[in-house]
């Protein structure tokens, strides 16, 4: 395509009328040789007008995406829409140049394309790249310098989250670039213009992505270190030019000199928390540690304290700076050498900077009264904690109240002060209870301020929910929150307490109160035995406050809020549960109204998963309710039609499980009707929610097996999407569940004659086989698909692998079915895959026609089911020890008096220490050594997945069934039972003993519990007949 043409087609693009036509001309074109080399040759003309040139630069930011990684495949055919290799290498050529010269809009776009670009090249077959880079940081056009260091954060972004072997090649880079950054860097420190201080923020950020997560130590000296420290305290501590106070506050933290101070203090934060911390680090951080500690934190943390002094004396810092500031002070509470410079400040610090941070302020009072669903969502925005100054100063407070002795006196002196001073501004009075709510964990602990507690509660805290500010009122059902696990030793205090929460939920006219009532109600619910009779008889008109309140506010946090009390108050929410399932439902409608690409769409979405498991918990809560869950589950279809036919894929795991649930008791007319609905999604939207449709189509299979097999369609469905799992490639963990299914299918319809199928099922699991196959997990899955097969009749399965052959082979794959089967017998874990793999080899020893390839591998059989019963015999002992596993973890009261260090004590975390290690010992690892080898006892993943031979009381025991059949042949076939047994050791003959005393315990345990469970000796045990065949009845088998 000619460059005019193809500029006339990008400003098509842009034209509503020539739109479609435009990009057709494009799609058709993209594929040519010197297509995109021409793209990147318009992006790059300055005689073209911006427009074009974005909309170039766009299509091929987007087709650099989609296609760079096309010639990566290795054997595979050439892709239709790769990227022809001379393009790439003009691209490659030219790119670092684009990035250079471009205008800001564009370089934007060029940035992503190199980023995909060395993803896929670097160091194979770009190390140009390097040189490019190293020559345009020397050249004096300082014009380049900008450009160039966004290619070199590009590169470092990539390696950013990698392992540290995985980092050779940028660290190889990096000896070469960090000493220029640095010269660069001293260069540019008296220039503090606009496009100076850009440029060193972006040293700055190549600097953290290279630090955030591993550090480099080869790249650093204690000369290097000197210099980079001296560097950073000097961007810390520097003016920021006077005349950026004229600029509005709010738009004062994007300006290039506070953006650098953050960067500078996101370093010097990164470098003392996860690195120059001694008794914090992993081990090969220790010398760095020590060195960090001894010659350079508390020089930083000077610096530092004069950013908090400039605060402090109502100059203007940026929140961030500020944030990061209050995070390294924090670091420097655990260490004995910097607490001894900080320590004279810590007072002046709580009280002037960490006390101011937490009260209530002029933009939260501007944003209560102008946006307050606004001010809720930023309140509970967990990402907003992550960068709030409030944030930073409170867990500052907490460190230094927790580690250090006297702080926490002082600092409740100094609450208690304002509290107590009548003329105090009510706003400071906020303050000193958000300090004190923060510092409750501390104060509950310790003997002399946890008496005192319920007393500040009721003089302090209680006449607040009268007072006519809204935010005090907010801040008094806040301060119960935190204190919900006080020790009330006057009932009437914890009643006035519910009392007054219930009432702001219920009465109050401010939405914020409402949800800081609705969370302190429900955890004093839950911590405060007696606060759940207490309410009781107010459920109705409190759930119907908080379904209000979600409806209104699409709160995340008040979701669970209803959940926890729907858990609480199971028996007095079934009369309501149908009203409030409406309710729920028509908030989920509302809440989805907005597209994910709309503003707060993220929140939204959260907010409306947090809906449907609130219903769902609804519907565990009344399933013993036949009657209402009838009710719901109409309402429940109309949620599940809504997102299954809307496609909103990101509610379907949540849509299934809330199917799941409605099946579990029963599968009611329209449930099956959602099932051909279901299958529609599966065969739109691929593999990707099938392992999510799993325990919905398990219900089907297993809830109501008469229905299943009443229409040939249910099975054809459910057939139809497993075969298209195991004949795809979804993943191993789909086709495992798809395997598992059909075995499932299988068990369930023994003797229900599905003869017909199930040489269908087993030919599409063994068929599998013929395939790669990476995990021993979907090796013996389908291998247990032919299993449950010679289960459910030995015949049929006989028949059908005399009938099945491998691609390019003649024989019967009766012998390699046979031989893979015994030589992968360890793999089968858990109790459900052990159970049947020993019940399917009780199948072949007890065939009256045996295959020739079964009298072959005779002495195998015997060892092979010992080893599953040893194996059986731990998985059994492993589920008991659950079951047994009630949670011990109320330890009495703990009381806290020692926790605080001395001045010269280090905080060291050996705990945390050790699971770092532990960790970084893991990592890349398989986990093959010792300490993992009980994982063979626990359940397997798939075992949830139950079927009837999994039943308890309907019991197939596969001890019993053992026993009796190999007498069977000792008496019946004495040549068999020889060519069974010759071949085992004096220890396997004394486990096959222990195996028939077990299997003679498990009977009598049995017969016991089924007596007691028909209330005495009403009725004749069951006994295990001498001899039988497998198309008879064995115990438990028919």
């Amino acid at each position: 395509m000619d460059p005019e043409s193809l500029v006339e087609a990008l400003r098509g693009t842009m034209d509503p009328n020539l739109r479609e036509a435009a990009e057709r001309q494009l799609h058709e074109a993209h594929t040519q040789v010197n297509f995109m080399s021409t793209l990147l040759r318009i992006t790059m003309s300055d005689q073209l007008d911006l427009p074009v040139r974005q909309a170039g630069v766009i299509y091929l930011k987007n087709k650099i995406i989609q296609h760079w990684s096309d010639g990566e495949v290795a054997g595979t055919e050439p892709h239709v829409n790769n990227i022809p290799e001379e393009d790439r290498q003009f691209i490659r050529d030219g790119i670092v140049e684009a990035i250079i010269q471009s205008p800001e809009r564009i370089r934007v776009q060029l940035t992503t394309c190199i980023h995909h670009i060395i993803k896929h090249d670097y160091p194979g077959k770009w190390t140009s790249i390097v040189d490019k880079i190293g020559f345009y940081l020397q050249s004096d056009n300082s014009s380049a310098w900008l450009g160039i260091l966004l290619c070199l954060y590009q590169l470092t972004k990539n390696y950013e989250y990698k392992k540290p072997e995985e980092r050779q090649p940028l660290v190889a880079a990096m000896h070469i670039f960090m000493p220029m950054l640095k010269d660069r860097f001293i260069q540019l420190l008296p220039d503090h213009s606009n496009e100076s201080v850009l440029i060193q923020k972006q040293i700055f950020k190549i600097l953290y992505a290279l630090f955030q997560y591993n550090l480099p130590l080869e790249l650093i000296n204690r000369q290097i270190l000197t210099e980079w420290m001296e560097i950073l305290k000097t961007v810390v501590d520097r003016d920021v030019p006077p005349e950026t106070m004229q600029i509005d506050e709010d738009e004062r933290p994007e300006l290039p000199w506070w953006k650098c101070k953050k960067w500078a203090l996101h370093i010097l934060a990164r470098l003392f928390e996860r690195y120059g911390s001694p008794g914090n680090t992993t081990k090969e951080y220790v010398e760095f540690a020590e060195l960090f500690l001894k010659e350079y934190a508390v020089a930083a943390q000077q610096v530092l304290l004069k950013v908090l002094y400039q605060y402090k004396e109502k100059q203007y810092v940026a929140p961030r700076v500020l944030q990061q500031t209050l995070n390294y002070i924090n670091q420097g509470i655990a260490h004995a050498l910097t607490w001894k410079s900080l320590k004279p400040h810590i007072q002046g610090i709580i009280q002037d900077v960490v006390f101011p941070l937490m009260c209530y302020t002029d933009s939260d009072e501007e944003l209560w009264q102008e946006d307050p669903y606004e001010y809720i969502r930023m309140k509970f925005d967990v990402f907003e904690d992550f960068i709030s100054p409030t944030t930073a100063a409170q867990t500052l407070l907490f460190t230094a109240c927790n580690k250090r002795k006297e702080v926490l006196q002082k600092t409740m002196g100094f609450c208690y002060q304002i509290l107590t001073d009548p003329s105090s501004d009510p706003r400071k009075k906020d303050g000193a209870l958000h300090m004190i709510g923060s510092l409750a964990e501390i104060l509950l602990k310790k003997k002399i301020y946890k008496d005192q507690m319920e007393f500040m509660l009721q003089n302090h805290v209680f006449p607040l929910f009268r007072s006519e500010l809204g935010y005090m009122r907010a801040r008094a059902c806040w301060v119960l929150h935190y204190f919900c696990e006080v020790k009330f030793k006057s009932d009437q205090n914890l009643q006035t307490a519910l009392e007054l929460t219930r009432n702001c939920l219920i009465n109050d006219n401010e939405m914020p109160v409402k949800v800081e009532a609705a969370i302190a109600l429900q955890v004093l619910i839950s911590n405060q035995e007696k606060a759940k009779e207490y309410i009781a008889p107010y459920i109705r008109p409190v759930m119907q406050a908080l379904l209000h309140i979600v409806r209104e506010t699409e709160n995340d946090d008040l979701t669970n809020v209803i959940q926890k009390m729907i858990c609480e108050y199971s028996e007095e929410v079934t009369p309501i549960a149908v009203e409030m399932t409406q309710h729920l439902a028509m908030t989920f409608n509302q809440v989805i109204q907005t597209g994910p690409d709309e503003e707060g769409g993220d929140d939204k979405a959260v907010t409306a998963m947090g809906i449907l498991n609130t219903i769902d918990t609804l519907l565990s809560v009344v399933e013993d309710h036949k009657e209402i869950t009838q009710q719901l589950e109409g309402i429940c279809l109309q949620v599940i039609g809504t997102v299954l036919q809307q496609h909103v894929l990101e509610f379907y795991e949540e849509i299934l499980s809330l199917a799941h649930t409605l099946t579990c008791q029963q599968v009611s007319p329209q449930m099956w009707q959602l099932l051909p609905l279901v299958y529609e999604v599966f065969q739109q939207d691929g593999f990707d929610y099938f392992t999510d449709m799993m325990p919905l189509l398990h219900n089907y299979v297993t809830v109501d097996t008469d229905t299943l097999l009443s229409d040939t369609k249910y099975l054809e469905i459910i057939y139809s999407m497993c075969k298209k799992v195991l004949t795809g490639d979804p993943g191993e963990d789909p086709e495992c569940h798809a395997a598992k299914l059909l075995e499932v299918i299988i068990l369930q319809c023994k003797g229900r004659g599905i003869d017909q199928v199930v040489p269908l099922f087993v030919g599409t699991a063994l068929e599998r086989l013929t395939r790669e196959v990476k995990t021993s997990e979907l090796r013996t899955m389908c291998l247990q698909v032919a299993i449950a097969a010679l289960y459910y009749s030995p015949p049929l399965l006989l028949n059908t692998l005399e009938n099945l052959r491998f691609p390019n082979s003649t024989e019967p794959i009766t012998n390699h079915f046979i031989t893979q089967w015994l030589k992968d017998v360890d793999c089968f874990l858990g109790l459900h895959d052990r159970k049947m793999c020993i019940l399917g080899l009780c199948a072949l020893i007890d065939l009256a026609n045996r295959p020739l390839a079964v009298n072959q591998v005779g002495g195998q059989i015997l060892p092979a089911a010992i080893l599953l019963f040893s194996g059986l015999k731990r998985a059994y002992a492993c589920r008991a020890e659950h079951e047994n596993d009630e949670d011990d973890g109320e330890d009495g009261e703990e009381e806290d008096d020692n926790a605080e260090l001395g001045s010269d004590e280090d905080d060291i975390d050996e705990e945390g220490q050790e699971y770092l290690e532990m960790l970084a010992k893991h990592a890349g690892e398989d986990g093959d050594d010792e300490d993992w080898e009980d994982d063979d006892a626990e359940e397997t993943a798939l075992e949830g997945y139950t079927t009837a031979v999994d039943d308890e009381d309907n019991l197939v025991d596969e001890y019993q069934i053992f026993k009796a059949i190999l007498q069977n042949i000792q008496t019946r076939d004495p040549a068999w039972y020889q060519a069974l047994t010759h071949s085992l050791d004096e220890e396997q003959r004394k486990q096959l003993l222990e195996i028939g005393t077990l299997a003679d315990q498990r009977r009598a345990a049995h017969e016991s519990k089924m007596i007691e469970k028909h209330g005495g000796y009403k009725f004749t045990a069951p006994v295990v007949p001498s001899t039988f065949n497998f198309g008879g009845t064995a115990p438990g088998m028919n």
